[in-house]
């Protein structure tokens, strides 16, 4: 075994299936940049390696990936170190876009929590395994900032209004949402997981996805509370524009509604205006141009007032009472 990233990255070959775990429980597992570099560095060596598949998991029982480090973010940009912010954006897009790219399947293993870029990590490969404790989000927009490891492009793809709702309220996904959404694949409990990488192992020839279904179990997909709503959904979301989503919401008058309601209440303003232009635009752009225009965002966003007070509020502080600008910064929040 190679440890990485001081020991928060483990990764090796074994049998003909490369293997990523990420191990910093602590903090479960938020990406650090010497974690993506440590990510990006294993996938890169691989690239020619005669590999069945590659597997990416987590020591934690608790996460997959909550995400990025995103108070070290906001550290960098109180210090005014705009290049450590940029560095960190820049080598995460890029691996997001590599994972996108690879040349045999990748696999995650999703048990536990998996927000922001523990989607990035996962999304963008071929398969996305849930178990019973998994839960999914992009929940940005509660911290002043945006859905971004490409959900500009991920997110409008899901189909009908989803993505929208799902970028502009943080909505949390358990694993039947997610294989309603399609952002998962299969649906193995916890207890199978780790057997995982050994039949992948036992099954060369294979394809990928006959394996994984001989582990998965009845998929909960049926219970779906998105489905459930799936009408409402789309056409509140659906409508062109914030106000008319909301206006939308309110004419409903269904719990689902008010509590959507409450959500984009709660977020911030800016945020919002950036998210629904972003998701928008992405559904016109491939990949590798979502992430450009995500890594320009990111060079303002993380300097403006509802970011700095967004993370304090949630990761810092911790008090979950953010004071937003009420006003935010019409006609100027994507790059041309």
């Amino acid at each position: 075994m190679t440890d990485t990233a001081e020991g928060e990255v483990l990764a090796d070959v074994h049998r003909g299936v490369g293997r990523i775990r990420l191990n910093r429980p602590k903090a479960l597992n938020a990406l650090t940049t010497g974690m993506v570099a440590a990510i990006d560095g294993a996938l890169a060596a691989w690239e020619h390696t005669p590999l069945s598949a590659v597997v990416i998991a987590s020591t934690s029982m608790k996460a997959f990936c909550a995400g990025g480090d995103i108070r070290t973010i906001r550290e960098h940009s109180l210090a005014g170190d705009a290049e450590a912010s940029e560095r960190f954006f820049a080598s995460e897009y890029r691996l997001n876009a590599r994972i996108a790219e690879y040349p045999v399947p990748v696999v995650s293993l999703i048990d536990g929590m998996c927000m922001g870029g523990g989607l990035g990590l996962s999304v963008h490969g071929t398969f996305r395994v849930v178990t019973e404790r998994a839960v999914l989000a992009m929940p940005e927009t509660g911290i002043g900032f945006f859905p971004d490891v490409g959900a500009s492009y991920f997110l409008p793809r899901l189909p009908g209004a989803i993505g929208m709702y799902l970028g502009l309220t943080g909505h949390r996904l358990d694993a039947a949402d997610a294989l309603y959404t399609g952002l998962a694949t299969h649906f193995v409990p916890t207890d199978r997981l780790g057997a995982v990488g050994d039949a992948l192992a036992d099954n060369p020839g294979a394809p990928v996805d006959v394996v994984l279904n001989r582990l998965a179990d009845r998929s909960p997909v049926g219970e779906s509370r998105l489905a459930e709503v799936r009408g409402e959904m789309d056409w509140a979301f659906g409508a062109p524009t914030l106000g008319e989503i909301e206006k939308r919401l309110r004419h409903l008058d269904t719990a689902w509604a008010a509590a959507a309601l409450v959500a984009l209440e709660s977020a911030s303003p800016q945020s919002l205006e950036i998210t629904h232009d972003l998701l928008a635009r992405g559904r016109q752009q491939t990949l590798r141009e979502c992430l450009d225009t995500e890594l320009t965002l990111t060079r303002t966003t993380i300097r403006t007032p509802d970011f700095l007070e967004g993370v304090r509020a949630a990761l810092v502080d911790k008090d979950r009472s953010p004071t937003w600008e009420r006003e935010a910064q019409g006609g100027r929040t994507l790059p041309a």
